[in-house]
């Protein structure tokens, strides 16, 4: 049993959210993403709704065009993208999302990197994971391999998106995302 798991109070409610996955490739189309149906599978296994999926090129216009979007839909509570976080020239999604965030989510960079470190070792240093906070909903940016949108999913995402994880979690803070 993982110790994510001995947090789950099973005396809470479960409370499912509607995840909106973007993939970000300029190799890879609907049918070839296997990154975008890894991240839409676990979600929906975890009891999660699906609200929108959508792959665009690598392009900081397309990429904050469609994020944009999702972030005035009322039925998308998270977005969860995957791929353009490394360090070529054409990996531009932290660009592309930094912007939007009203606030930057630092400690998931920082676990992402510890995680990430146990199973590449010192590649890590080579993604620029981020997630942040836009219009009350969370934006988590993940690297484009199965590898990494497992571990991102199944080792913080889906832990903050459990209503029952304790002593807190993203869910049981929403509605209060868009107080001043």
């Amino acid at each position: 049993m993982s110790p994510h798991a001995c947090r789950i109070d099973e005396n809470l409610p479960f409370k499912p959210v509607h995840v909106a996955v973007l993939t970000i490739s300029d190799t890879r189309d609907i049918e070839s993403d296997t990154s975008g149906a890894l991240l839409a599978e676990l979600a929906q296994r975890d009891g999660h709704r699906i609200g929108a999926r959508a792959l665009v090129r690598d392009d900081v216009g397309e990429i904050r065009a469609q994020v944009s979007a999702w972030l005035q839909d009322p039925h998308i509570d998270v977005i969860v993208s995957t791929g353009g976080t490394g360090l070529t020239g054409r990996d531009v999604t932290p660009e592309a999302l930094r912007p939007l965030f009203e606030k930057e989510i630092d400690g998931f960079s920082v676990i992402w990197h510890m995680l990430s470190y146990q199973g590449v070792g010192l590649s890590t240093l080579q993604s620029r994971a981020c997630a942040g906070v836009a219009k009350g909903k969370f934006i988590f940016a993940l690297p484009g391999s199965n590898g990494a949108c497992r571990d991102g999913w199944e080792k913080i995402i889906r832990w903050q998106l459990d209503s029952r994880h304790t002593p807190c979690n993203m869910v049981e803070i929403m509605p209060r995302l868009l107080e001043r």
